[in-house]
């Protein structure tokens, strides 16, 4: 079956979450541009008022509303006031997620908790709140288009060591998004489906702990893997070439061309062509390290190094 995007924004509502920094915001504002109508939904209050008030004067309806993703009381609010507000939406962004890195074994239970709980279960969550409700708009009117576009990650394509837990719940997303997909195919044409990918891109989201919960309450007690995984990614992704903008209008571009797959790097798909390899010919994982073992022994040295030597460099 062949399913069309939304060609037509103007008039229609995205819902969004994490929408007060990186990627939440910038879609946001494009979809501002185009004259949609606007649910956001962000865990930081000042950044959720800053965004909301931002759009607002660019004349374009906002409902703004705090929420924890993990919580699924708190989506299914949303879900109620969205409706109430604007009817079912036609754009649903389920974008908020939080970044962790480290051995896989050393994650705590809460770590567990919290990162499955916003990057993964939050999509879920958006998935189970909408999609129903965009297919009763879709029954109710044969030219009703719809989208639903979760953000993943690279890490949810490949699995490059130290990422731990983000590499799992990253999949997942992968794994939801790709049966969404095919469960509307199964029952509508008027609604579509995309997964972001992005790889290393300037956002928020290298600093996540600060909306961990009970942050700030206890110190933290970060292990060896743990501080070098959090210096890489503020290295990495502080050095990001490709904006958080250019990926936000890559998203939209998604929609309208009811495209599934969006990367920011395409140029990082070797890896997962390799991976793929891996799988169909039932080889051990290739070394991720293999195009420059250089940056393998210099992970394994730092690992090595006493605790708390750890900075980026």
């Amino acid at each position: 079956m062949t399913r069309n995007g939304i060609t037509d924004f103007k008039g229609k509502t995205a819902v969004l979450t994490g929408a007060g920094s990186g990627f939440g915001l910038e879609v946001a504002r494009i979809a501002a541009s185009l004259g949609m109508n606007l649910a956001l939904a962000d865990v930081q209050q000042d950044a959720l008022d800053k965004a909301a008030a931002e759009l607002a004067a660019t004349g374009v309806q906002v409902l703004a509303q705090r929420l924890d993703v993990s919580q699924a009381a708190q989506m299914e609010a949303l879900g109620t006031a969205t409706l109430a507000r604007f009817g079912a939406p036609h754009f649903v962004f389920n974008n908020a997620g939080v970044g962790a890195g480290g051995l896989i074994w050393e994650h705590t239970a809460q770590d567990w908790d919290w990162v499955v709980g916003v990057n993964l279960m939050g999509v879920a969550h958006g998935v189970r709140v909408f999609t129903p409700m965009m297919l009763a708009a879709a029954r109710r009117d044969p030219t009703w288009r719809g989208h639903i576009t979760n953000t993943a990650s690279m890490a949810g394509l490949v699995c490059a060591p130290n990422m731990g837990v983000y590499n799992v719940v990253k999949h997942g997303v992968v794994a939801l998004s790709e049966t969404l997909y095919q469960d509307l195919a199964l029952v509508t044409t008027q609604i579509g489906c995309s997964v972001l990918c992005p790889y290393f891109v300037p956002t928020g989201i290298s600093n996540s702990e600060r909306n961990k919960p009970g942050a700030g309450a206890a110190p933290s007690n970060p292990t060896q893997s743990q501080l070098i995984a959090q210096a890489m990614s503020e290295k990495a992704v502080s050095s990001g070439k490709v904006t958080a903008v250019e990926v936000a209008q890559k998203v939209i571009d998604a929609v309208a061309q009811n495209q599934f797959y969006i990367y920011s790097h395409p140029q990082a798909l070797g890896a997962v062509q390799v991976r793929m390899q891996d799988i169909v010919q039932g080889r051990n994982p290739s070394d991720p390290f293999a195009h420059k073992p250089e940056l393998g022994e210099k992970l394994r040295t730092k690992l090595a190094a006493p605790l708390g030597s750890i900075a980026p460099k």
